[in-house]
């Protein structure tokens, strides 16, 4: 016979009767140890970058200044050693600074638990590159599956019932269930076009269809993009996609369509996302980026024509 469930009723525990405040709270808080930084391992596959930018710079400053005020998570192995859920960066910054013990809430986990905790506290940066949120998202849908969770992506929750679909995955990084499902296609990219979506230089949705090509059809792909200096439109990804699958696409097909004149990359200046980040506010997605450079520098040439208006005011009125 199985036992009932015990239910909840907000009554403190008999144990906890006999406790003082000191013993209560320490209870409820995590336990922070010291782990030597030696015994630290990053967690298996992580998709975030830990990029050495000017936001390291300052990690690294605050720490020599300050110490590492937030602890990292870590996950105890088998070994002896620890696991990095939540902290590469912090880790790094630790390594520069010349720290060789770290603080750490250390906690018992399953693998699974592990990823979904390690993609969810990595989904709250300012800055996430779409290789990223691709293998995140990934990772967490595979750990949701096993889980034995519902992760069917091609439908929404029926009958009220709460299932881990493309809405709840995404929900955490304000991304729509499409885009969920766009962001995972993109790990059946070969590392070089990636490359190119990471830095901006692709788009996201023929990204996606180019996604659909064999590994050696995108490697065609990528090699007339050398040899061109231009990448795909939405409408030439497709047609490729779509003579792929007719088994027609091969080089030639490849150049002729590649080779097409573009009104929108005409004299296209291609310049890195992550360079360009530091410079855009947090609250600009990654999909407004464009329309935020373009409204600055209509506003630059603004104060461009107004500046020497006003320097010949200025002589005149002398």
């Amino acid at each position: 016979m199985r036992d009932k469930p015990k239910l909840d009723l907000g009554l403190t525990a008999y144990d906890e009767l006999f406790k003082d405040d000191k013993e209560i709270k320490e209870g409820k808080l995590p336990k922070i140890y010291d782990i030597p930084i030696e015994l630290i391992d990053d967690f298996p596959d992580h998709p975030f970058k830990v990029r050495m930018d000017e936001d390291m710079d300052q990690l690294v400053e605050s720490i020599k200044e300050r110490g590492l005020i937030t602890p990292i998570t870590l996950r105890p192995k088998e070994d002896g050693r620890y696991e990095i859920v939540s902290g590469h960066r912090r880790k790094k910054a630790c390594e520069i600074a010349g720290l060789s013990v770290l603080k750490a809430d250390v906690r018992e986990m399953s693998r699974d638990e592990a990823i979904i905790l390690m993609v969810e506290s990595n989904l709250q940066r300012s800055v996430i590159l779409p290789s990223e949120k691709a293998y995140s998202y990934k990772m967490r849908l595979e750990a949701l599956k096993r889980q034995g969770k519902r992760t069917d992506l091609t439908s929404n929750p029926l009958g009220g019932k709460l299932g881990e679909t493309a809405e709840y995955i995404g929900e955490s990084s304000g991304d729509s269930a499409t885009q969920v499902r766009r962001f995972i296609r993109l790990t059946e990219l070969i590392p070089d076009l990636l490359d190119l979506v990471d830095e901006g230089a692709i788009a996201l949705r023929p990204a996606v269809e180019l996604s659909y090509l064999t590994c050696d059809e995108q490697e065609m792909v990528y090699n007339q993009i050398l040899a061109c200096d231009c990448t795909p439109s939405h409408a030439q990804a497709i047609r490729l996609r779509k003579f792929s699958e007719d088994g027609r696409l091969t080089d030639a097909v490849v150049e002729s369509i590649m080779q097409e004149e573009k009104p929108n990359q005409k004299e296209k200046i291609h310049l890195p996302y992550v360079q360009l980040r530091k410079y855009i506010p947090e609250s600009v997605s990654y999909d407004d980026t464009r329309d935020y450079i373009m409204q600055a520098l209509e506003f630059y040439q603004k104060y461009r024509t107004k500046v020497p208006a006003q320097n010949n005011i200025q002589r005149e009125s002398r």
